[in-house]
């Protein structure tokens, strides 16, 4: 257990650097551009070995020049055998402030299928383009257990020419009980693939540790993605 959680680690921080440093690159071109652009609404579906992994989510300014946006993500996972304790689900519905440069404040609810439901608050840096997207929130949860969260969601969408693009994405979530000093839940999601104007499709990993004992699950597949305008 100890092996596969320094080897998860290992790969949290590797693809996170990697990530880290195509976006500073591709973000000291794109910040050249003034006007701001929201994402589109991608639905996704990851088939595994084991399970099948639905995701959406939404980042949406009231208007191009507000500070206020709204950020929602929604998960679950189902168990192809329909094992009810392992179905997981996750929604995440935020308000953020924008202070300056993507970097700001936001409040909103989180509800999962491990800690339960808790309205939450704090930090976060969001920047989006037509080829990037990067989200990171930190979120302080006030809940009996004084839950802390760390979120990541990084996309690089590359053009290769001919309409095609490359798309990678790193997504990590690190859940905490700071009052209880235990690890709840934490995961990194892996994917790799083409994308051609809205449809999206390629290969992916799911690793996921869960409850105090860090018990890891990892599963391989490919994943379909739509993203609506």
């Amino acid at each position: 257990m100890k092996n596969q959680y320094r080897y998860f680690i290992k790969l949290m921080l590797t693809f996170t650097l990697l990530a880290g440093a195509s976006l500073l690159k591709a973000q000291s071109h794109e910040l050249m551009k003034t006007q701001v652009q929201d994402p589109p609404i991608p639905v996704e579906a990851f088939f595994s070995n084991n399970n099948l992994y639905y995701q959406t989510n939404v980042k949406k300014a009231l208007s191009p020049s507000s500070r206020v946006s709204f950020f929602s993500l929604a998960t679950y996972t189902a168990d192809y055998k329909n094992e009810i304790s392992r179905n997981r689900m996750l929604i995440e519905a935020q308000i953020s402030y924008t202070i300056k440069k993507g970097f700001g404040v936001m409040m909103g609810t989180d509800i999962n299928s491990v800690t339960g439901y808790s309205a939450i608050f704090g930090p976060q840096h969001t920047f989006a383009s037509s080829k990037l997207l990067a989200v990171t929130i930190a979120s302080f949860f006030l809940n009996t257990k004084r839950d802390f969260k760390l979120f990541g969601l990084y996309e690089y969408k590359p053009s290769i020419g001919n309409g095609w693009s490359l798309y990678n994405r790193v997504q990590f979530i690190y859940n905490y009980s700071m009052k209880e000093g235990i690890h709840n839940r934490s995961y990194l999601y892996l994917r790799s693939g083409l994308k051609k104007k809205a449809l999206v499709f390629g290969l992916g990993a799911n690793l996921d540790q869960f409850g105090p004992r860090k018990t890891f699950e990892d599963n391989y597949g490919v994943f379909l993605r739509w993203e609506f305008k």
